[in-house]
């Protein structure tokens, strides 16, 4: 099954392609002042993110978002950037507002005094720039929500011994990356599945250092665990357990004017079940996705993102798995962030007509029973060739449902 890499399915995270914020509905957006330089000469566009809602919200912040300039009657576009000291999302109180800042590099060949500047996938809005030289001095700190302020100016004596945060970098670099899950569905082999994932950025110390935009920003490393236990069996053994781990490049995501996120990812994977003798199995590959996420409206998107994958390596404990698996595999999905989703994922071989379908389908908990742990209402369904590694060759139907932490 397709590798479920899309960050904003990622929790933030992933971190990867963000969705248009006008999605959230009572979140608006509105450019607050544009023309102040930075020390490297670029001019800072701030954007004020107003909550009018009774909930806290969440707003991606993408990397790379697309406005509009229109200077001496010509109209150009320009990609702005998220300043290293932003996060890649922030949180915005009830009948509250945060600041973002982006910065748009600077360039001789415009002429940025007085134009006309908008951010058409956020608003409507227009602004004239007025450019203004660098501060003196310019902070470099985030700007943080009232609870993680506090959390900051806590002397060390006061944080609870369980607290790992203070003073190790790898805990803010570390996200979900696939969902992770426990479904449970009687009368198989693998009544119960049950999967852990997560990605680590590797120079993610970067920005919160406030260093300049890199290409090694991109570089992750993953890990994915699915494990298939046998409830009804003797001593309840576990069939198989699947191992996952990566090294991947994500590029930046990029905003269109249209609303539309834009970005591909890239990796080299190993999969293998840890066993030996006959039921041994291990596979590499090398893939590339790109990857789009299109806002509906009513606050519901939809995402899609092909794969092409090449076997590389050793294929001795399986090599016929092409021919069950192929080489092309398709993700998509439908849905709200705080809502109900349907995600599947395809993988087929036209060749020899084998292939794979499975559909997962969530809901938040919490709007179900009126609130509640943070978990979803997840059911699964897999039809078709190799749902793991032991069985790659073998072709199986399942159905199961259990909760999510991560969809």
């Amino acid at each position: 099954m397709m590798g479920r890499s899309l960050p904003w399915l990622l929790a933030g995270a992933a971190t990867a392609l963000a969705p248009a914020a006008h999605a959230t509905s009572p979140v608006e957006i509105l450019i607050g002042d544009a023309g102040q330089r930075d020390a490297d000469g670029a001019v800072l566009v701030e954007v004020r993110l107003l909550n009018g809602g009774t909930e806290p919200q969440t707003v991606p912040l993408p990397d790379r978002i697309e406005a509009q300039l229109t200077a001496n009657g010509v109209r150009r576009t320009l990609w702005l950037e998220r300043t290293a000291d932003m996060p890649a999302d922030l949180i915005i109180p009830p009948d509250g507002f945060r600041r973002a800042r982006y910065r748009l590099p600077d360039t001789d060949e415009l002429s940025l005094d007085g134009a006309v500047f908008s951010i058409p996938a956020w608003s409507a809005q227009q602004i004239a720039i007025a450019l203004r030289p660098a501060p003196v001095t310019q902070s470099a700190l985030p700007e943080l929500a009232p609870a993680q302020a506090a959390a900051s100016a806590a002397p060390e004596a006061a944080r609870p011994p369980s607290d790992r945060s203070a003073g190790n970098p790898f805990l803010a670099n570390l996200s979900a990356y696939e969902p992770i899950y426990a479904v449970y569905g009687p009368g198989t082999n693998s009544e119960a599945r049950i999967q852990i994932s997560f990605k680590y950025q590797l120079f993610g110390t970067r920005r919160a250092e406030g260093l300049p935009r890199s290409w090694r920003d991109g570089l992750h490393f993953a890990f994915s665990q699915r494990m298939f236990w046998d409830l009804g069996g003797d001593s309840s053994p576990f069939r198989n357990i699947d191992y996952q781990p990566e090294l991947f490049y994500l590029t930046p995501s990029a905003t269109l004017s249209s609303g539309i996120s834009l970005s591909a990812q890239g990796g080299i994977r190993h999969e293998s079940n840890g066993r030996d003798g006959t039921a041994s199995r291990s596979i590499n590959s090398v893939y590339i996705a790109p990857m789009a996420a299109i806002p509906l409206g009513g606050g519901y998107r939809f995402s899609v993102a092909p794969r092409l994958s090449l076997f590389v390596g050793d294929k001795s404990d399986n090599p016929d798995i092409r021919r069950y698996r192929g080489n092309t595999a398709l993700f998509m999905e439908v849905g709200e962030d705080k809502g109900l989703r349907l995600s599947t994922s395809t993988r087929f071989n036209f060749g020899s007509g084998k292939g794979a379908f499975s559909a997962d389908i969530s809901y938040p908990l919490p709007r179900l029973l009126g609130g509640g742990p943070d978990f979803y209402l997840f059911g699964q369904s897999f039809v078709g060739y190799g749902e793991n590694l032991l069985d790659y060759d073998r072709r199986m139907t399942r159905f199961r449902i259990g909760v999510a932490l991560v969809r």
